[in-house]
C-alpha cells in the first residue's frame, strides 16, 4: 500500500502534467472563435458613420494589438474621430482603406465654423501654431496638396475680403492666402500677428475658409491589409516580433486565413504531431528550466557588472516602447553588407551606407564602444524618436545588441554641409559651390529645424552642438539636423540648464556654456552655435582654425562685421549681383545677433527665422560681439526652471 502510494505521488504531478498538456494542444478550437479576431471588430465613433479599423485602432475602446504603432486614434468631443500629429489635433473626415489615405483638417478650423460669431458678425480663429505637417515615419503628405498661409492681426483691408477666414480679436482679423498669391508680400507688411502655415488640398472648389476646413490628404504606410481581409480574417500587429498578423477565427496567422497555413507558433495540426510534442514538452520543461536559470543567474552577473545597460533599458522601461523599430546586430551587419561602405567617421562612431529589406537606403551609425555609459545613445534614440520635422533627420531604428549599438537613419545623398562651404575639403572647388539662394534656403530651413526643437514639441530639445558636419543634405538640398549625442531633453516650460562643465565643438560653443559669468545655459546656446555657423556659411571658411594661433589668424565675424558696419562691398566670391549682396549682408546681420556675448542679447530662434525671412533695410546691425568659441569635451546636464 505504502508502495503504491509513493509511485502514485511521485507520478501524479507528471501524469496531470501530460494530461493537461494534451488537453491544451488536442482541444478542437474551431468551435471557439480567436479572441483576437473578436477584440479588433471594427468600430466607429458616436456621431460619425467612419469605420475604425486596421491600421487604425481607437484607443481606449480597441486594443493596441487592433492597430499599427502611431496609428492609435480618439474619438473627440463631439464624437468625430481625431488623430494626434506634431502636437496638432486634425479631425479625420474619412478614411480611405482602398489606397491608403485619410482626409484630415485642423481641429481649430472646424471649430471656428462652429463659434458665433462677434459683435461685428465675424466667426473668431484661434491662433494656431506648427501647422505644417512634417512627413513621419507613419504618415505622409499626399500628392497635389499645396500650403496656405495664415496672417493674423490684419487690418481693414477692404480689398482683401474674400482671403478673410476669421477674425483673431475685435480689431483685427486673419488672412488666408496661397504661398504665389500675388499680394501676399503686401500682406506680410500690414498684418503685425504671427504667420503660420498650413496644409490644404490643390483644387479644392470655393474659397480659402472652405479649404482650410475641407483640409488635406495624407498618406500611410503600414502592412497590407486585403489578403487578410478578403479571406474573412482581420488586420493587426504583433509587438513581440513587431510584424503584422492576421486573426482569423481559428487563431493568428501570419498574413491569410487559410487551412493550409499554420497558425503562428505551430508546426501541423494531426493529432499523431500532437501526441508527440505533449510527449516531449515535460521532458523539455525541466531542460528548459535549468537553462532558463542558468541564463537569469548569468544575465544578473552581466547587468551587475554593465551599468550601461542598466541605464538604456531602465530609460526604454520609463518611458514605454519607442515609435521605430529595433534592430538585432546581426540585422544591421545584412544591411550594411557587413560594414562594407563607410560614409564617414564622427565624434561618436563610424557611419556606414546599408539597405533594409523594403529597398531603403540608410546610413547607419555604429557607436564606439568606448564612449562613456551609453548616455549619448539614450539622448540620440530619446531626442530623435520624439521629433518628425522635415528638417530633422529621420531616425528609422536602433540596435542594442549585447555591447553593439547602432542608429539607423534616412540617408542623405548630398552628405553633410561643411562638404560644400570649406575650401580645404572641397576638391572640386567651384563645381561643388552652392550659390547664395541654396545657402540662404538651408539657413531657413536649418532654422525651422531649431525652432521646432525648441518650441514645437511635447518635450523642449537643446542640441549643444550645431554645426556644418551635423547639417545632412538630401537630393533636394533640404537641410536635416542630426547627431543628437549631446542633446538634452526638458520639459517644455523648462529652458535653462545647469552644467557640471561644458560641451559641444570648438569654435561653435556659447560663452555661457564655459563661463557661467556670461549668464545661463538654455536655448539661446544652440542659437549662438547657429550664429558661427551662419557666418562660416557666408565666408565658406572657418571662422577660426582651433590649431593656429589667434593672433596670426584674422577672426573672420570680426572682419565682416566691421565690413557691414561701414557698408562696404564684402568682398566674396560668391556674390555675383545685387540680390546675392542682399540675401548675404541679411544672413550675415542674423549671424552677428546670434553671436552675441551675453544670451539676454540674442534673439530666440523664432525671431532669427522673421529676421530672415524680412526685408534687408529693416534689419539693425548688432553691437559688435568680442568673444570667440573654445574647444571643450562633453559632460552631463541636468534642467532647471527657469
Amino acid at each position: 500500500m505504502n508502495i503504491f502510494f509513493n509511485l502514485r505521488s511521485l507520478s501524479s504531478p507528471l501524469i496531470l502534467s501530460y494530461i493537461i498538456i494534451f488537453y491544451l494542444l488536442a482541444k478542437n478550437t474551431s468551435c471557439d472563435v480567436d479572441p483576437n479576431f473578436l477584440a479588433c471588430t471594427p468600430t466607429t465613433c458616436a456621431n460619425n458613420n467612419q469605420s475604425i479599423s486596421y491600421p487604425f485602432y481607437i484607443e481606449g475602446k480597441q486594443e493596441p494589438f487592433c492597430g499599427n504603432p502611431g496609428f492609435g486614434i480618439s474619438c473627440g468631443p463631439k464624437g468625430f474621430p481625431i488623430l494626434n500629429l506634431s502636437n496638432t489635433i486634425y479631425i479625420i473626415h474619412h478614411i480611405f482603406y482602398e489606397n491608403q489615405t485619410l482626409r484630415v483638417a485642423n481641429a481649430a478650423f472646424s471649430a471656428s465654423r462652429q463659434n458665433t460669431t462677434n459683435s461685428k458678425g465675424c466667426l473668431p480663429l484661434p491662433l494656431t501654431h506648427n501647422l505644417t505637417l512634417p512627413s513621419t515615419r507613419e504618415f505622409d503628405i499626399a500628392p497635389n496638396q499645396t500650403d496656405i498661409r495664415l496672417f493674423y492681426g490684419c487690418g481693414s483691408l477692404p480689398w482683401l475680403e474674400e482671403h478673410k477666414v476669421g477674425c483673431f480679436n475685435e480689431t483685427s482679423s486673419v488672412l488666408a492666402l496661397y504661398k504665389e498669391d500675388k499680394n501676399i508680400s503686401f500682406v506680410s507688411k500690414n498684418c503685425k500677428g504671427e504667420v503660420v502655415d498650413t496644409i490644404v488640398e490643390d483644387g479644392i472648389i470655393g474659397g480659402n475658409e472652405e479649404a482650410l476646413t475641407k483640409g488635406f490628404l495624407l498618406t500611410w504606410k503600414a502592412g497590407n491589409c486585403s489578403v487578410c481581409h478578403n479571406t474573412g480574417g482581420r488586420c493587426g500587429f504583433d509587438f513581440v516580433m513587431y510584424t503584422f498578423r492576421c486573426f482569423c477565427t481559428d487563431s493568428v496567422h501570419s498574413a491569410i486565413c487559410d487551412p493550409d497555413d499554420d497558425p503562428v507558433g505551430t508546426k501541423g495540426s494531426s493529432l499523431k504531431a500532437r501526441l508527440r510534442i505533449a510527449s516531449a514538452v515535460v521532458a523539455a520543461g525541466i531542460v528548459v528550466l535549468l537553462m532558463v536559470l542558468a541564463c537569469c543567474f548569468r544575465r544578473n552577473i552581466f547587468w551587475r557588472k554593465n551599468p550601461t545597460h542598466r541605464i538604456i533599458e531602465g530609460f526604454l522601461k520609463e518611458h514605454g516602447p519607442l515609435p521605430t523599430a529595433r534592430y538585432s546586430y546581426s540585422e544591421v551587419k545584412r544591411m550594411t553588407n557587413s560594414f562594407r561602405n563607410k560614409l564617414g567617421q564622427g565624434g561618436f562612431g563610424s557611419v556606414y551606407k546599408g539597405q533594409l529589406q523594403d529597398g531603403r537606403v540608410v546610413a547607419v551609425k555604429i557607436l564606439n564602444k568606448s564612449d562613456g555609459n551609453g548616455e549619448e545613445f539614450v539622448n540620440e534614440v530619446a531626442s530623435i524618436s520624439r521629433t518628425s520635422h522635415v528638417n530633422i533627420v529621420r531616425l528609422l531604428g536602433f540596435c542594442l545588441d549585447s555591447s553593439k549599438r547602432a542608429l539607423v537613419y534616412e540617408f542623405m545623398p548630398n552628405g553633410s554641409l561643411d562638404n560644400f562651404i570649406y575650401e580645404e575639403k572641397n576638391p572640386l572647388k567651384v563645381a561643388r559651390h552652392l550659390d547664395c539662394k541654396v545657402l540662404y534656403d538651408i539657413t531657413i530651413g536649418i532654422a525651422r529645424g531649431l525652432e521646432y526643437l525648441h518650441r514645437g514639441c511635447n518635450t523642449r530639445i537643446l542640441h549643444f552642438d550645431i554645426k556644418p558636419h551635423n547639417i545632412l543634405l538630401d537630393e533636394d538640398f533640404c537641410p536635416k539636423i542630426s547627431d543628437f549625442g549631446l542633446a538634452k531633453i526638458c520639459p517644455r516650460k523648462e529652458s535653462v540648464v545647469s552644467m557640471l562643465g561644458a560641451r559641444g565643438t570648438a569654435g561653435y560653443i556659447a560663452p555661457e556654456v564655459f563661463s557661467r559669468n556670461f549668464g545661463a545655459v538654455s536655448h539661446k546656446s544652440d542659437v549662438y552655435s547657429f550664429g558661427m555657423m551662419v557666418l562660416e556659411m557666408v565666408g565658406r571658411r572657418k571662422n577660426i582654425k582651433a590649431e593656429v594661433d589667434n593672433s596670426s589668424e584674422i577672426y573672420f565675424p570680426h572682419w565682416i562685421y566691421n565690413r557691414i558696419e561701414s557698408n562696404q562691398e564684402l568682398g566674396l566670391q560668391n556674390i555675383k549681383n545685387e540680390g546675392d549682396d542682399q540675401m548675404v549682408r541679411k544672413m550675415t546681420i542674423v549671424g552677428l545677433w546670434c553671436i552675441q556675448t551675453h544670451p539676454s542679447a540674442r534673439p530666440d530662434i523664432s525671431k532669427v527665422m522673421e529676421m530672415l525671412e524680412s526685408k534687408m533695410e529693416l534689419l539693425q546691425i548688432p553691437p559688435k560681439p568680442f568673444l570667440s568659441s573654445p574647444s571643450t569635451s562633453p559632460v552631463h546636464l541636468s534642467c532647471e526652471t527657469l
